[in-house]
Order: structure tokens, then C-alpha cells, then sequence
């Protein structure tokens, strides 16, 4: 006999077919007085149940309508504090400028926040981003909106890290009330 006690028996009992064996050892729990089946096991899926897809995450989700919905709402949103920035920025400009940036901050961290996900910062960015390239391309008479080329350039690299930043954030952060915690 081998260096391995139980070996044989164990052998002994397992079905004769081509099926590899499980090399998993058997458990010591005491065996049921119930009649076996004599048919042979199979590690063989079900014949008669049905196909499971697994279902798919973030892009390959079904599209859900509503929040397709609040992503165009949030972009929207994002064009239209672009035409408020524009023009806030352009008339008070050194404290235009900064409330013009706070408010698309705040627009894009709130779409961030408000859906959980990074789209949720990106939708209003572009539209704001978009909003923005059309009120700068200007007139045929060569006028645009925005008031200097300082305020133009500090306006769109802002707005546009701003954006960066809300949309590339790791993890939205957890209130400590919701987790049970004081926060204290």
C-alpha cells in the first residue's frame, strides 16, 4: 500500500467513467442512510435551463432612459452656465472670472455627485466645453463675446481643468452619516 491511507477506498467507490476525478479530499461527515442513485454524475450543465447572459456594467449596460435623460439635462445645464460664464466673466473680470469658474465647478461636482459617475461630470462639461467653442468662434465682423484675451484664455483652460479634475476624481466621497459613523 502507498503512503496514503484511504486512498484505495476512495478509488474504489468512484464511478467508472472518463470523467477526471475531483482531487478535492472528502470530508469526514457521516454519510446518510439514503438510497444513492445509480446513475453516474455529471459535471454537465443542466440540458433543460435556459442560457445565463451575465448582465453588463457601466458601457455595456442597457441604456436606462431616465438617466439618459439627466445626462442631457445636466449637459444643458452645462451650456447654459457657459453663456452665463461668458458673460459674467467678460463684464466684472477679474471677480466675474472667478464667480464664472465657481459656478461651472460647481455644476460639474454636483452632475459628478448627483449620478455617482464620472458621465455625470462629463455631460455638463460638454456641454459647457461646446457652448463655449461656438461663443468664441465669433462673428463675420470679428467680435466675440468674451471682453479680453486674458479673460478668454483664463475661462477656457480653467473651465476646461475644472472639468479634468471633477471628471477623473477616483471615488465620489461617502458622507459619515450614511455609514453609521459620527464623524467625530
Amino acid at each position: 500500500m502507498s503512503g496514503n491511507p484511504g486512498k484505495g477506498r476512495d478509488r474504489a467507490r468512484a464511478p467508472r467513467s472518463g470523467a477526471p476525478r475531483s482531487s478535492a479530499p472528502r470530508s469526514s461527515a457521516p454519510r446518510s442512510s439514503a438510497p444513492r442513485s445509480s446513475a453516474p454524475r455529471s459535471n454537465a450543465p443542466r440540458s433543460n435551463a435556459p442560457p445565463r447572459v451575465p448582465e453588463g456594467t457601466g458601457f455595456t449596460a442597457r441604456p436606462n432612459p431616465a438617466r439618459i435623460a439627466g445626462y442631457f439635462g445636466l449637459a444643458v445645464l452645462g451650456a447654459l452656465v457657459a453663456l452665463a460664464g461668458t458673460l459674467v466673466q467678460a463684464a466684472w473680470f477679474p471677480g466675474g472670472l472667478i464667480i464664472a469658474l465657481a459656478g461651472s465647478a460647481g455644476l460639474f461636482y454636483g452632475g459628478r455627485i448627483l449620478t455617482g459617475t464620472q458621465i455625470g461630470a462629463l455631460a455638463p462639461a460638454v456641454g459647457w466645453f461646446v457652448t463655449v467653442f461656438v461663443l468664441l468662434s465669433g462673428r463675420p465682423e470679428g467680435d466675440y463675446v468674451f471682453g479680453d484675451e486674458l479673460g478668454l484664455v483664463l475661462f477656457m483652460l480653467g473651465g476646461t481643468a475644472v472639468a479634468v479634475m471633477c471628471a477623473t476624481t477616483s471615488k465620489v466621497p461617502q458622507s459619515a452619516t450614511r455609514s453609521g459613523r459620527s464623524g467625530i
